[in-house]
């Protein structure tokens, strides 16, 4: 009697799919793979390797769809997906959106006719609601940016937690005028934004939020103005690592003293911001982990397809620096 893959399926207590993965090096766990290999030796099966070949619906490559690859944060994000990846023996295919829909839109279609066997995203606030609605061939694991999730698996930091976390050291510190810079691009940018809000208005203080594009330019741009019309608050968050710097570049060319002049945190422990000025006060995001966790999550994925979807909420670390020394004469 011919053994089937079904026949090994049942032997080793998985689905067909997943010995098919077991088999042709596919991404599944250490002991899921045991556990395939003693169900063949048990059952004494011949795969075909030719017939698999032709058969087979994907290319063991896995898409991997960021907002901007120029921001550190992703290519971290990007090195930690990558490593994980080669470890489970599949290909990555980096995609970069730009913020812009048309183009994550334009990328997932790739990333069907490539045939890949998942897909890690950090969507556009645009593209969050859309991908709770939509079908594709192969799971899709949101990254950073999730919302509600919906549909998906996710894994994200704590956004609320961590802006909360910044007002609450700088109010600790004295200032009281703070304004925060978000971008206007995902829902990261509206998720820290809440809890900047929510930490000022427990605080009794007004807030001043400004949501602008997610780079340099706008938040240099928005600081230089401030300078030019004498309205800078006392002291500023900025909700990634571009616009962080953005702030920076500004204030240098206006010829300002941090934190004297106007105190700053931010997100994004990058090596540049322990150099800036006295060092500057931000959220280090636990990106390897983030990576590590969404590829996990995508071989979860395809080990169990109808297993109910997952949204992992990792938290951030706050690392105080010079650039929000304490104000002069502050209470205690």
């Amino acid at each position: 009697m011919t053994i089937s893959i079904k026949d090994v399926a049942r032997a080793a207590g998985v689905s067909p799919a997943t010995v098919s993965r077991a088999l042709g090096g596919g991404p599944v766990s250490a002991e899921l793979q045991a556990q395939v290999e003693a169900a063949v030796k048990a059952t004494g099966y011949r795969p075909n390797l030719s017939a698999r070949r032709l058969r087979s619906r994907h290319s063991q490559t896995i898409g991997l769809i960021v907002a901007d690859i120029s921001n550190p944060f992703f290519t971290a994000v990007a090195r930690a997906v990558e490593d994980s990846a080669y470890k489970a023996g599949l290909r990555v295919i980096l995609c970069n959106t730009d913020e812009n829909p048309q183009k994550e839109a334009m990328y997932l279609q790739l990333m069907e006719e490539e045939r890949v066997t998942g897909v890690i995203f950090a969507p556009t606030r645009a593209s969050v609601d859309k991908l709770a609605r939509a079908t594709y061939n192969f799971p899709i694991v949101l990254i950073d940016r999730a919302g509600r999730a919906g549909g998906r698996d996710a894994v994200v930091l704590d956004n609320f937690a961590a802006a909360d976390m910044l007002v609450a050291h700088l109010v600790a510190q004295g200032y009281r005028r703070i304004t925060g810079l978000f971008g206007n691009a995902s829902t990261t940018g509206i998720e820290r934004h809440d809890g900047y809000v929510a930490a000022m208005q427990r605080a009794g203080l007004t807030p001043a939020a400004r949501f602008i594009a997610p780079t340099v330019e706008a938040a240099e741009a928005e600081t230089r103005h401030w300078f030019k019309q004498g309205t800078a608050p006392e002291a500023v968050i900025a909700s990634n690592g571009l616009m962080l710097m953005g702030v920076v570049r500004a204030m240098l060319a206006a010829g300002k003293k941090i934190p004297e002049d106007m105190a700053i945190a931010g997100f994004d422990n990058e090596s540049w911001t322990e150099l800036a000025g006295p060092g500057l006060t931000v959220i280090e995001q636990p990106v390897a982990d983030l990576g590590r966790a969404a590829m996990q999550l995508l071989m979860d994925r395809l080990d169990a397809p109808d297993a109910p979807m997952r949204k992992l909420v990792l938290g951030g670390r706050c690392v105080v620096r010079g650039s929000t020394g304490r104000v002069t004469g502050a209470a205690g």
